[in-house]
């Protein structure tokens, strides 16, 4: 047994975030564990790495019982952690960030330099990752980033391997090359704890599951033993009847119409696209497409330097956030954490801080507004948050993505851009903002919706643009739409066009 964890218990303050947690790892076995933000996931991997002490309980690595974990420690064990969010040094390059950790220290040591761009690129190559080693990382898109992690663990040669959420950001073709790359570490005894709240790629690398649900285990099954439903029934407690609660709405007037949107910068070219008020727009294509880069421009972050925008029939000019917001347009980006909210500020102020001239009176802001509106919005889109003052980086991703959409809400948009609006959240929180993207396109707002998961995308939208190169490729209608014919589009076959408008 490589990992075993022995009725683990964790309270912070008056709340326990894990009951007497028991789990095992084998030597090359893949075991996943899933469960609803919240449930304990994190708190239970945070013990293993060393970055939690138990309370309670037992913890044995390759069969020796570790009395005091830590991170230091959990190296020296070959215990190595890939998590969602990647902890990069952005001002160093590529190879300077996968060579921390993996290198000797010590005042006089000399670096060479050409072995360790050498050893970055091999591992870049093994996970099918095409980066210059040489590239600053906050230069990289979110995508790119997770798999220079991924790289710079495979580097220090775990013998655990954690993976939480290795996938949300990537592409299907970087998925199945990070699963042979999974396998071949199987198959050489490496012993990996994969978490996803992607159910549906557990078969195709998982050998045992466990669902917690709020701090406790559910219980443990063999993968080829079990279905998606049962598991959604051991995370939630309940049938999940509807992960896509999509409602067919008639379009209205035409929010949106860009003619021949270009940005040099970004590399958008030529795009012509329309959303409809009540229509769901989703935006797919393959990492690297140019999806997010219309995002950016359409909301100012990068202004357009050709073609035409449209807003309501007007041709308008958006320079900047401040005038997209003012034009009716809100955008939640793909990076909530670094972009979405600001962690340190309370979940009221969070939700307010697009409006803050409506709710001042002669430059002083009005806190009793700021709370009354705070306090319908989290009843509203079912924020579970301990109080309108808890900073919103205590919530769950689910509920800080839900905290994110309710600020532009409040500033009354008519165009929403939402960016991987359900990347890295659970289930059930996957369902709910689901379901309140369903329930605004019913109100007549236009929303257009950029993702990476073509079940998302085929399941919400009314129309699927899809993009490659900074161009869109063709237009497909929903009812005929399929994943091969999003794939192909994506991959510059056009034949699989069906226009759409």
């Amino acid at each position: 047994m490589l990992l075993e964890l022995r009725e683990i218990t964790k309270s912070f303050g008056g709340v326990r975030a894990l009951k007497g947690v028991s789990f095992d790892l084998r030597a090359g076995e893949i075991h996943a564990l899933v469960g609803e933000n919240g449930a304990g996931k994190s708190t239970l991997i945070k013990v293993v790495t060393g970055a939690h002490a138990p309370d309670q309980g037992d913890l044995w690595v390759q069969g020796q019982a570790v009395a005091a974990m830590s991170p230091t420690r959990a190296r020296e064990l070959g215990i190595a952690a890939i998590y969602q969010q990647p902890a990069l040094f952005p001002d160093l390059t590529v190879a300077e960030n996968i060579a921390i950790g993996l290198e000797p220290g010590g005042v006089l040591r000399r670096i060479r330099w050409k072995e360790r761009g050498d050893r970055a690129r091999r591992l870049l190559e093994r996970i099918g990752a095409r980066i210059d080693v040489q590239t600053r990382v906050r230069k990289l898109s979110m995508p790119e980033q997770q798999l220079v992690e991924i790289a710079r663990a495979l580097g220090a040669e775990a013998r655990i391997l954690i993976m939480d959420e290795p996938t949300a950001s990537l592409s299907d073709q970087e998925v199945d090359r990070l699963f042979q790359v999974i396998v071949d570490l199987k198959a050489h005894g490496v012993g990996v704890v994969y978490i996803s709240h992607r159910l549906e790629e557990l078969p195709r690398v998982a050998d045992r599951v466990t669902a917690l649900r709020d701090g406790a285990v559910v219980g443990t099954r063999r993968m080829d033993e079990t279905s998606r439903g049962e598991l959604i029934r051991m995370m939630v407690g309940r049938e999940l009847k509807a992960v896509f609660p999509k409602t067919a709405v008639a379009a209205g007037d035409v929010v949106l119409e860009t003619r021949g949107l270009s940005c040099a910068r970004t590399g958008v070219r030529n795009v012509d696209l329309v959303v409809r008020a009540g229509e769901i727009v989703g935006l797919a294509g393959l990492v690297g497409a140019g999806r997010t880069e219309l995002a950016r421009v359409l909301f100012g972050l990068t202004p357009a330097d050709g073609g035409e925008i449209r807003l309501r029939d007007r041709p308008v000019k958006i320079p900047s956030p401040g005038a997209a917001v003012r034009l009716g347009v809100a955008y939640v980006p793909e990076d909530r954490r670094r972009h979405g909210v600001i962690l340190e500020m309370t979940t009221a102020a969070n939700i307010t801080l697009a409006t803050l001239r409506q709710i001042s009176r002669l430059g002083f802001l009005d806190f009793a507004r700021e709370r009354a509106i705070a306090h319908d919005y989290v009843a509203r889109l079912g924020v579970k948050t301990p109080s309108l003052d808890a900073p919103v980086g205590n919530l769950s991703g689910g509920n800080q993505q839900k905290v994110a959409l309710a600020r532009w809400l409040v500033a009354g948009p008519a165009l929403l851009i939402l960016d991987e609006p359900t990347q890295g959240v659970d289930v059930g929180a996957k369902a709910e903002i689901h379901r309140l993207m369903s329930e605004l396109a019913e109100r007549g707002l236009a929303v257009l919706m950029i993702s990476s998961e073509l079940p998302e995308i085929l399941g919400m939208s009314d129309r699927i643009v899809v993009m490659r190169s900074g161009a869109i490729m063709g237009t497909l209608e929903r009812s005929g739409a399929t994943q091969e014919s999003i794939l192909e589009l994506a991959l510059g076959h056009t034949a699989a066009a069906r226009t759409a408008s």
